[in-house]
């Protein structure tokens, strides 16, 4: 059996970090994340032309018809691009409508979606605990939505938003629709920035599939943040590695001191086993659905929490630089921390894994 990627799902990556590193070069990168816009309209239209932001859209509606695995392999290359863009939200809405929309809802927006004609976004939480389907408030009475969601990445520049509401369903709310008021909210990773979406009887459009397509969703969403977190770990691995191999100290080069190559080391150990547990839960999605989201949970919790570890060693092989806003450490540090918090702690998941195993 092989448990290796295809070669086209090599080529993908390939593909992707080549573009990447050419459009979202260090300096734009920071120019971006100094800013705090998180969105380079050329990089949009790159990955479009790609075919990447209608990897999972059918084939019947523009998109690659692919599977979740082929887009979390192209979420890790984006974790370690710090990629700035609404590329989460996008692809979750685009999941969302592929799998469970009227087939007018597909016509109106896959198409759309897949070529970067339009953006999407997801507003699901309505407060730091509150991503569960299940504890969703937001109410829709006679196709109008009211209610408050917050942390939605980009919400401001969807040009329509997938909104949970009462029940573990979803609706979507298009731009400038009466009644829909999105403000910025402070976050922590300037390369996706957040906002608080308020809801007064908006006119909405419910999606067919319910509670059940949430919870897809949600899984979906907690592999590509899995996979993005590997990415960004990934990088600061390499990034620190090239640093303690310049830096020197007392003639010597930090690499040269033991303790320093035991954090290396350890930093590398806690990253790299990871990798199978968010291709395994990507590849369950669509394979194996029975399992998919205890192991999504599992994917999710673990894999963000050894992020979170190898972030922190970086920071400390670093020394006093690695903590200032000059060294582009903090941009893959935040992006951890991002996918860390988005749509549920690790504590969360662990113990939703554990309820889905019976425990």
């Amino acid at each position: 059996m092989n448990f290796g990627l295809s070669d086209e799902q090599e080529l993908l990556q390939e593909t992707v970090r080549g573009f990447c590193a050419k459009e979202c070069s260090s300096s734009r990168l920071r120019e971006l994340f100094d800013s705090g816009v998180g969105h380079d309209p050329a990089i949009w239209k790159g990955l479009a032309e790609m075919g990447v932001l209608g990897l999972v859209v059918p084939e019947a509606y523009g998109g690659a018809g692919l599977e979740l695995l082929d887009l979390a392999l192209v979420a890790e290359v984006a974790g370690q691009s710090a990629l700035p863009g609404p590329f989460l939200g996008h692809q979750l809405l685009s999941l969302a409508l592929s799998r469970s929309g009227s087939e007018k809802q597909k016509r109106t927006w896959l198409p759309r979606l897949a070529a970067g004609e339009a953006i999407g976004a997801v507003a699901l939480a309505e407060d730091a605990t509150a991503w569960e389907p299940e504890s969703w408030l937001a109410r829709v009475d006679g196709g109008r939505v009211s209610g408050a969601k917050c942390f939605a990445p980009h919400a401001a520049l969807a040009d329509v938003l997938l909104v949970g509401v009462e029940g573990g369903g979803l609706v979507l709310v298009e731009r400038g629709a009466r009644g829909l008021a999105i403000s910025d909210q402070d976050g922590v990773d300037r390369t996706r920035p957040i906002a608080r979406v308020e809801l007064s009887s908006a006119p909405c459009d419910p999606l067919p599939g319910g509670a059940e397509t949430a919870r897809r969703v949600r899984d979906a969403g907690l592999c590509l943040l899995a996979a993005d977190a590997f990415g960004a770990a990934s990088r600061l691995l390499q990034t620190t590695l090239g640093y303690a191999g310049s830096r020197k100290q007392f003639g010597n080069a930090l690499t040269q001191f033991q303790a320093v190559k035991h954090q290396l080391a350890n930093m590398a150990t806690e990253i790299e086993p990871t990798r199978g547990l968010w291709w395994y839960a990507a590849h369950a999605f669509d394979q194996l659905p029975a399992e998919s989201g205890r192991a999504a949970a599992i994917a999710k919790s673990h894999v963000t929490d050894r992020a979170m570890d190898v972030a922190r060693g970086a920071v400390e092989v670093h020394g006093g630089i690695g903590f200032t806003w000059e060294c582009d450490v903090q941009i893959w540090f935040k992006r951890v921390m991002f996918d860390r918090a988005f749509l549920g702690t690790p504590e969360l998941h662990r113990e939703r894994s554990a309820r889905l195993a019976g425990w």
